[in-house]
Parts: structure tokens; sequence; C-alpha cells
């Protein structure tokens, strides 16, 4: 089998020759910039640099030498844009040496912070001099949901995750003319030069993006004070949506292998609401854009959802998706082997390979003992692709980062 091969057969639910491997083919699934450049330098390698393509979370693009020593078998279809002319050297408080992209120009304020501004020069994001990612500074609508959302582009210009975001969505591909055509042209030549899955990310958050809009405390109340106001909120969204995934599946829907949506719902112990408000708000809007790309494109819907979620998956399946990341296995209710034997024929778990806790804080061997358990579980049957549980932060040590993907490696030996 090749890499697509092996990732599909899996989200079948097939047993393949070797479990397939993803490493920094979603905004979930990869490396901070500065994790990267010291796994880099551990593994002697001096070439190519560090391209920050998510700027809020600061994750590098992972490069071909490392994609084939791990044998990854799945790729970012936002690598068409890779070229070299699109970045610049900027360094990082902290030190570090990356590259931007082209069309991202924060600056420094006097206390070293790195500050994103919209463009009509409203701070949206700031990088501390000691953190390690944005931080979102800016909420449109802080004071309430507006009566109408006429002005819902000007509203999400301001918001990080919307006027920041990855390639191909940035501000330096979307705004040329014939988009589309040329985005299909790349991948179509991605997709004859390479047999790795291709995943792209749309993310269309309901969720996510009423936090992002009302900030996180104020938009909880209103999922039980002002339902009927959340509703219409979605509905808008939703139109939005499907505009973008018609547009989606007529270009790349014979192309593009998988597309990924994103909408957290959980947090550590539990989700953020009940699954009777899960049932009444979000489940038939997941549903109308889920089934829209199943019913008019080949590509498997894979849908990024931290958490507990477990009480929420059986409505998350049903209401369409094939995949799920990050598979956060410390979280409650979320057991491994419980989550397999409930859910193991109706979802590929894309994640829980690797506790980032233990990753960050054992020794290489302790990582090993703990990959190898967890492919033990996730991976009889089929549907399961191998990824730690979501991105790599960068005080992990690269020894560790080697150790899980040599464990993986081993168990299929």
């Amino acid at each position: 089998m090749n890499s697509r091969e092996r990732i599909i057969a899996n989200i079948e639910h097939k047993e393949t020759d070797i479990i397939p491997v993803d490493f920094g083919s979603t905004r979930s699934s990869g490396i901070s910039a500065i994790g990267y450049i010291n796994l880099k330098q551990y593994l002697g390698i001096h070439k190519g640099s560090a391209r920050v393509y998510d700027v809020v979370q600061q994750l590098a693009r992972v490069e071909d030498e490392i994609l084939d020593k791990f044998c990854v078998d799945a790729l970012d279809v936002g690598i068409v844009y890779d070229e070299e002319e699109n970045w610049y050297d900027f360094t990082l408080p902290s030190g570090y040496v990356v590259q931007f992209p082209g069309w991202f120009k924060p600056t420094k304020d006097e206390e070293d912070n790195v500050c994103a501004f919209s463009k009509d020069k409203t701070m949206i994001a700031k990088m501390n001099k000691n953190s390690f990612y944005f931080s979102q500074t800016c909420y449109p609508y802080l004071d309430g949901l507006p009566e109408n959302y006429d002005n819902l582009d000007e509203a999400l210009d301001e918001v990080q995750w919307s006027a920041i975001p990855a390639s191909p969505w940035d501000q330096g591909n979307i705004n040329t003319e014939d988009f589309w055509r040329d985005l299909r042209a790349r991948v179509s030549k991605l997709r004859e030069t390479s047999d790795k899955a291709l995943l792209l990310d749309c993310g269309c958050s309901l969720f996510e993006t009423g936090t992002y809009l009302r900030r996180f405390d104020n938009f909880l109340m209103d999922l039980y004070l002002s339902p009927r106001e959340v509703e219409k909120f979605f509905d808008v969204l939703v139109d939005r949506y499907l505009n973008l995934l018609d547009k989606v599946c007529k270009w790349l829907g014979d192309v593009v292998d998988i597309v990924r949506f994103s909408d957290d719902l959980g947090m550590s112990e539990a989700p953020f609401m009940s699954p009777e408000v899960y049932q009444k708000l979000l489940k038939p809007r997941h549903a109308a854009l889920w089934q829209y790309v199943k019913k008019h494109s080949n590509m498997y819907v894979f849908l990024h959802c931290c958490g507990s979620i477990y009480k929420l998956l059986p409505d998350l399946i049903e209401a369409g998706i094939d995949i799920i990341n990050p598979v956060q296995i410390s979280a409650n209710d979320m057991e491994p082997q419980k989550l397999k034997k409930e859910f193991g024929k109706d979802v590929t778990f894309w994640g829980g390979g690797c506790d980032p806790r233990i990753l960050s804080s054992v020794s290489p061997k302790e990582v090993r003992d703990h990959v190898r358990q967890q492919i033990e579980i996730f991976a009889r049957d089929g549907g399961f692709v191998f990824n730690q549980v979501h991105n790599i932060l960068p005080e992990v040590p690269p020894e560790n980062i080697i150790a899980m993907f040599e464990a993986m490696q081993e168990f299929c030996k």
C-alpha cells in the first residue's frame, strides 16, 4: 500500500500492512516552531528553516527530510503555496529565528511583545515576550450578539483566528484573481507527485466562532440564556460555510482526500454543554455541513474537537464525522479502551498515540512503552492514524519526539 491507500483503508476500518502516521498535516497534529528548531538541531539538520505557517499557534511546516524520516503518510495541501519568496526571517522574543509568511507583518512594542493588527489598526493579537503563541485581544461582539450580521465580515477581520489564517486561506493567496482555479491546479499537481493523503483545513467552526466573537464566558452563558439568538447566529454561519464548501467541493472534491473541520466542544472534565443543548443548537447545523461534503465530494470528514467529548461522540458520529482528532486520552471519560470498544467501528481515531504530558516529562524509554500501549489498543481492526495528542510544544525534549516515532516504527516491524 502507498500512504494514501493506507490512510483511506484505515478510515474504512480495514487493517493495513503498517499503521499510518501523521506529523504536521493539520493545525492540531504538528509541532511548535521552537520545538521544531530544537528537533532539527538534535538531528543535525542545518539546512532549511522553521516556517511558521500557523502564526497564531506558532506551528512550523514539517520539511520533507523529517517527513521521510518519520514515514509520514499525510500532507496539508497548504504547502502548495510555500514558495521561497513568500517568507521572511523574524526573530522571536526568545531569540529563535523563524520565518513568517510575507503577508503577515507584526510589530514589537517597547517591551518586546509581538503585536498583530487588523486592517483598521486595531490590535487583535499579542504574543507576550515570555509566551510561545499569540493570544486574542479583541472580541468584536463583547457586548452581545447583534440584531443582524451585516457587519460579520468586519467583525471577523478583528478576530485573530480568521484574520490570521493558515495557507491556503491567508491574505497572500485568497485575495488573488482566479484563486480557486489556481488552487486546484496546484493541488492536482501535488496529488500527481505525492502518494500521501491530502488534507484541506476548512475550519467552519460554529461554537468556537461564537467564543471568538463574544469571548468564552459570555458565549457559554448565551447557549443557555439566549438560545434563539444563538441559533440565529449559527444559521448565519452555516449559510456562510455552505457557500465556502460549495466551492471546495466543486474545485477540490475529487483531488483532496480529507476535509478538516474544527469545533472544540470539551474541557478536561466534560463537554462545555449538555448533550441536549448540543442536539438542539449544534447537531443539525454540523450535520448540514458535514453531509454536504459527503453528498458533493469524495472527501472524508475530519473533526478536530478537544477535551472530554465522550458524551457527544454518538451525536457527532450520527451527524457525519468519519475521523476524530486529537483524541485527548487524558480527559475524563476518554480512556482509550473505552473509546475503541464503543466507537471503534464507527469513527477513525486520528491521534491518541502519545499523551503530551508523558511526551514532555518522562524518559525516552517510558515514551516508547506508553506509545506501544496506545497502539495496541487503537490499531486493532483499523480505524487509527498514529499521531500524538495535539501539537508538540516547545519544551518537549527532541529525544522524546524521536522515541515516539521510533516506537511506532518498531511496532510495525
